[in-house]
């Protein structure tokens, strides 16, 4: 393994009926802002929860950040921030409205173009930031225990990535129970998004990292035993929490410790999404099976390892393993409902690769991935692969 330094202060708080702590984590005589996405808090009884716990607080509510969270939007509920002196911001939602507030604690006291906190990856350096906690709606992402986000500027259709150790939630609240209402579209997402986020810290090559392969392949193994599951019963508990609990340790940092990664898959990934407004989940599934055959060979190890331990394949040569590790994975997006294909989604995709060459150059993202090696050219056949 390679030297590593960590710290992941974010305090976790777990299980049935924990909304009701938000009393005893948010600083005594805060000003908050309760952020939210579309609404669905108010109809599953987690506002209700929220608003109870936070009856002596003074709260603003800042309502409407979309899914991949719009730079447009966030800077309405910063100005909010700035005239009414908040001092504290409570996410309540999934990874976009999590990742949204990361995005407005960095940007209320910025001075200067805000969105160059992403696109110029000032967000690190911003030392001021507004503090915040979580309330856990759709496990996925991770961000309530990381220090990352993802932003899209609409008007230019951008989608970026941004972080920095000042980033981490204070607190993050995970009741498992909100999983009994969400669509199976969005817990289909879920698993996924969790899966891709595990794959891209450990389909790399062989590092002498057990502590972490056997981490990764536990959270992948639990995510196929129990990912259709939770869809068709998402009120079981038991079920519901492991899935919770696993999207959390696939992205708090834990997988990443002194070995390779990747995330080629998620750059490529992130452009499908800003020109298309697919899913982010689904954008994956349509790269990730494509990327790994074209990095066959660099991947081949660990395509080997994954297959024999996260899918029991045996008995055939290295390469037969690799080859049907990759057929399992899409079969198993499949069984979720997730399409693995560009052209399921939109009929206006045949000449997405070369926009993505485009971007790639414009970025001068000339090798990203654990070797290297994927810069425009490549991920423009990656995305004419997955067409």
């Amino acid at each position: 393994m390679n030297a590593f330094e960590f710290k992941n202060p974010t305090k976790i708080i777990f299980g049935e009926g924990e909304i009701k702590k938000l009393s005893d984590n948010i600083p005594a005589n805060s000003k908050v802002l309760l952020a939210y996405g579309g609404g669905s808090i108010k109809k599953n009884g987690v506002y209700d929860q929220v608003i109870a716990a936070t009856r002596n607080f003074e709260v603003t509510e800042f309502s409407g950040i979309e899914p991949n969270p719009h730079f447009e939007t966030l800077m309405k509920a910063v100005e909010l921030i700035r005239n009414k002196n908040i001092d504290f911001i409570l996410a309540v939602g999934g990874g976009s409205v999590i990742d949204g507030c990361k995005f407005i604690s960095a940007a209320v006291y910025y001075q200067g173009d805000e969105w160059d906190l992403v696109e110029k990856g000032l967000a690190r350096k911003q030392e001021k930031v507004v503090p915040f906690g979580t309330v856990l709606t759709l496990p996925a992402t991770g961000s309530e225990m990381n220090s990352g986000g993802v932003v899209t500027k609409v008007a230019t259709q951008q989608k970026r990535t941004f972080g920095g150790p000042q980033y981490f939630p204070v607190f993050s609240i995970l009741d498992p129970t909100v999983i009994q209402s969400l669509p199976k579209r969005q817990i289909a997402n879920g698993v996924v998004d969790a899966f891709t986020h595990v794959m891209e810290q450990y389909l790399t090559y062989n590092h002498g990292g057990i502590i972490q392969d056997r981490m990764a392949e536990s959270i992948l193994q639990t995510l196929v035993e129990i990912g259709p599951a939770v869809m068709e019963n998402p009120s079981d508990q038991n079920l519901a929490g492991n899935l919770m609990w696993s999207a959390t340790m696939a992205l708090n940092g834990f997988l990443r410790l002194g070995v390779p990664t990747d995330w080629s898959t998620h750059m490529i990934a992130h452009e499908l999404t800003a020109l298309y407004d697919i899913d982010h989940a689904r954008t994956l599934a349509i790269i990730a099976p494509n990327l790994y055959k074209k990095l066959f060979e660099d991947k081949k190890d660990k395509l080997v390892q994954y297959g024999k331990r996260v899918w029991n394949i045996q008995g055939e040569s290295d390469i037969e393993v690799a080859e049907k590790a990759i057929e399992k994975t899409i079969a198993f997006f499949h069984s979720l409902g997730i399409d693995t294909k560009l052209s399921d989604y939109t009929n206006n995709y045949e000449n997405t690769g070369q926009i993505v060459y485009d971007r790639f150059k414009e970025r001068n993202w000339m090798g990203l991935g654990e070797r290297q090696k994927v810069g425009p050219e490549l991920a423009k056949e990656i995305v004419e692969m997955s067409y």
